[in-house]
């Protein structure tokens, strides 16, 4: 049997990933699913009710991965003590779990190449990107390891995410993307063994 909506919401973030949020209309989404705008709106009110479900989908995915590997959910400001006692190796392996979700999950890539194109055009798009992929991390791990007694937390959490972000960066053109996941899981074996 058909999922409709959950069509609809994989082949829109599809179209927002190539052709960039603000190009994309409703009929453009219909027509590349064969089905009336009318049949689109019985499952969405429109682009950003479909766009505000992507962005809820990639929330409860985060949380889910966060939640398995014991490291917080939430803001530091929301739950500060969720920060206290983050074991090391849990953070070593959610980030390379993120690294592979964020590369290899058709969802999670489609997104974040959606919000690569488009945080040069909007500042609500700019800030979601920093937000996901940038700053917002950075402030979450200082986060962590501020909370865990680390000293210079903000320089640990700048060497620590570093790697991470340029080899995200580099992994769409890559030739062997098995070779960039390999380097980011060298980096953290090393930074594990530098912060003990």
């Amino acid at each position: 049997m058909r999922n409709t909506k959950e069509e609809i919401l994989l082949e829109a973030l599809k179209l927002f990933a190539k052709e960039g949020y603000e190009a994309v209309s409703v009929r453009d989404i219909a027509g590349k699913l064969g089905i009336t705008q009318g049949a689109l709106y019985r499952h969405y009110t429109g682009k950003r009710d479909i766009f505000e479900s992507i962005l809820r989908r990639m929330e409860e995915n985060d949380r889910a991965c966060a939640s398995e590997f014991h490291v917080p959910e939430k803001v530091f400001s929301e739950t500060p003590e969720a920060y206290r006692h983050v074991a090391l190796e849990e953070l070593m392996q959610f980030t390379l779990a993120m690294f592979r979700y964020w590369t290899e999950n058709e969802f999670a890539s489609l997104f974040r190449r959606m919000l690569t194109l488009e945080q040069y055009r909007t500042p609500e798009m700019a800030a979601l990107y920093q937000s996901c992929l940038g700053r917002g991390v950075l402030l979450y791990l200082e986060d962590i390891f501020r909370e865990n007694g680390y000293n210079d937390p903000a320089n640990t959490a700048l060497r620590f995410f570093a790697p991470f972000y340029l080899l995200l960066n580099q992994y769409d053109a890559a030739g062997d993307r098995s070779e960039i996941a390999g380097r980011l899981q060298n980096h953290l074996k090393g930074f594990y063994h530098e912060l003990l």
